[in-house]
């Protein structure tokens, strides 16, 4: 309860007003379906009698039954309308806020989790929360204002009628949701568990098809997930027995209650304490009230699974990566960030779970100027652009550019003026057109073409469709190379001043290779570039070119970096 509240109060708390009113008319359903009962019974029962004495109005309970038919209906629709409506749009504020969260993770941080887990939470987890309101909080509401009103009208024709109906009201809208949830709160937590596995195990077994195939391990993938869906199975099978269990003792408690009824308005109407119309009338409406319960009842075998999705969820705010967002929430910097200006890292020191990448590495970068950083891998290459990025947190010391410290810097201002090719850019699913342009919205078609013959790509596009093909899903209609420059052109498309480049060539033959990179000087024009590359660069495409080793740069002389053979770097 605590954990969903912290989720799904703020929205609650902002829009009171249509949340208490799909409360209000669900009371309303239930008071319309009670009454009709009621009425109904009141209605037949003195028509039966009517027989024998003239004295019973048959147009008043008539009418009523027509009023409150119609009532139920319109309140019926009314409450699923609004109900679903706060569901789905409460829905949609949790999963809205918690990908926020995730679009601040930073790459480090996503590695803790698995494929497929983060869109099972923002999907399986986030749907189940739907059952805390419309089978928790709606049915429990009105249970406890209508059998708390239904109780009192009983109390006035028969008083201890109306204790009995409080008390079996209270054990089976109370007392035994409670214990069921307690019962099945284990197995809640297994089922969203066994969720979670399967739904990355699916996703890693799509992404790793190839090699299950390769391999011949694809049994041993098959076997992994049945065994995953069987544990779902037993957890969820535990969940449905003690739901029907609940609902077993549910329905004895009604039972027993009407026998009570039944036994208690005969002595009365025997006693001619209580007309037989109104005694049957109140025994329908009794019986009416456990329509409310059956949902508690569904809501409290699920509660478990509520739990976890709540706790999953709650999980990703409390986060290292949310935590850093809220800190620099707080800090709001604002610091204007010069168009053009020379890069400079002084003193960098950056690690990765205690163990150091980077150690007091200086670097200073004038604009325009072009360097290549060589190394082995694992040297922390990579992490020196996530740094430059404000990607990768650093442990100490200061980046600035234009004198301006990229820390006290906008996100959105820091990745105008610095574009970065990652070894992981993706394709997105869409056209040509559509990948290009979300590096510059408003460039031309001649622009995009422009790009895309200066990464050697623009025959190949004009083969399959011209801008308008379909990239297909992770790019999957184009291959390693060619989608590696098509991000290439992205980075090309973008107005930043500061481009860095992680493997530029990467999937490219060598020829194609070289050909851009000594294209380069004219691409960049005056743009800054760093770039981080296994590749031996013909002469003249950088100005320097560093050695990353020992967490530091050490400058290497040109001869040396053009002579030296790729493997000795890898």
């Amino acid at each position: 309860m605590k954990l969903w509240w912290q989720l799904a109060g703020p929205w609650i708390k902002q829009h009171w007003r249509i949340s208490l009113l799909a409360l209000c008319l669900a009371l309303s359903t239930v008071f319309a379906g009670v009454g009709l009962l009621t009425v109904s019974g009141w209605f037949l029962t003195g028509a039966f009698l009517a027989g024998s004495s003239l004295a019973f109005n048959l147009f008043v309970p008539s009418a009523l039954v027509r009023g409150l038919s119609m009532w139920r209906i319109a309140s019926r629709y009314a409450e699923r309308v609004c109900g679903h409506m706060v569901t789905l749009d409460l829905q949609a504020e949790i999963r809205t806020g918690s990908f926020a969260r995730l679009a601040a993770f930073k790459p480090a941080q996503l590695a803790h989790y698995r494929d497929g887990d983060l869109l099972a939470r923002l999907i399986n987890d986030i749907e189940r929360l739907d059952t805390f309101f419309l089978l928790i909080i709606t049915p429990i509401f009105t249970a406890i204002i209508a059998g708390g009103f239904f109780s009192l009208l009983m109390g006035v024709a028969l008083p201890l009628a109306g204790w009995i109906l409080l008390l079996v009201l209270c054990l089976a809208a109370g007392v035994l949701p409670y214990l069921l949830a307690r019962k099945t709160a284990v197995a809640g937590l297994e089922v969203q568990a066994a969720n979670a596995e399967l739904r990355a195990l699916a996703h890693e077994a799509i992404d790793a098809h190839t090699d299950l195939l390769v391999f011949g391990v694809t049994l041993a993938a098959q076997e992994q997930f049945d065994r995953a869906g069987l544990r779902l199975a037993k957890a969820q099978q535990k969940v449905a027995q003690a739901g029907s269990f609940g609902t077993l003792i549910q329905q004895l408690l009604m039972g027993t209650l009407v026998l009570a009824l039944l036994w208690l308005g005969a002595n009365a109407q025997a006693q001619q304490e209580l007309s037989a119309p109104v005694w049957v009338g109140l025994l329908l409406g009794s019986m009416g009230l456990f329509e409310i319960l059956s949902p508690i009842m569904r809501g409290a075998a699920g509660l478990g699974a509520v739990e976890a999705a709540a706790r999953r969820i709650q999980d990703l705010t409390a986060s290292p990566a949310a935590n850093t967002q809220a800190k620099a929430g707080q800090a709001q910097p604002t610091a204007i960030l010069p168009a053009t200006g020379p890069l400079h890292l002084q003193d960098v020191c950056v690690a990765h779970e205690n163990q150091t990448v980077l150690s007091q590495l200086d670097l200073y970068v004038d604009h325009g100027q072009r360097i290549a950083i060589r190394g082995p891998s694992g040297t922390g290459k990579t992490t020196l652009l996530m740094a430059i990025m404000q990607v990768q947190p650093l442990t100490s010391g200061t980046i600035t550019y234009g004198g301006v410290h990229l820390n006290t810097v906008n996100s959105p201002l820091l990745y105008q003026r610095m574009a970065l090719l990652s070894q992981h850019s993706p394709v997105f699913m869409g056209t040509i057109r559509h990948n290009l342009l979300l590096a510059d919205p408003q460039a031309t078609d001649e622009r995009l073409w422009e790009v895309l013959h200066q990464v050697h790509l623009a025959s190949h596009i004009e083969q399959i469709g011209g801008l308008d093909a379909w990239t297909g899903e992770g790019g999957n209609t184009l291959s390693t190379g060619q989608i590696r420059r098509l991000c290439l052109a992205r980075v090309l498309l973008s107005r930043a001043s500061v481009w860095l480049l992680d493997e530029p060539t990467a999937g490219l033959d060598k020829t194609t290779a070289d050909a851009w990179f000594t294209n380069l000087q004219q691409v960049a024009k005056d743009r800054t570039v760093i770039i981080v590359t296994h590749a031996n660069l013909p002469k003249g495409v950088v100005d320097e070119s560093f050695i990353l080793a020992g967490g530091r740069l050490h400058l290497e002389r040109h001869n040396e970096a053009e002579e030296k053979p790729q493997e000795e770097l890898i």
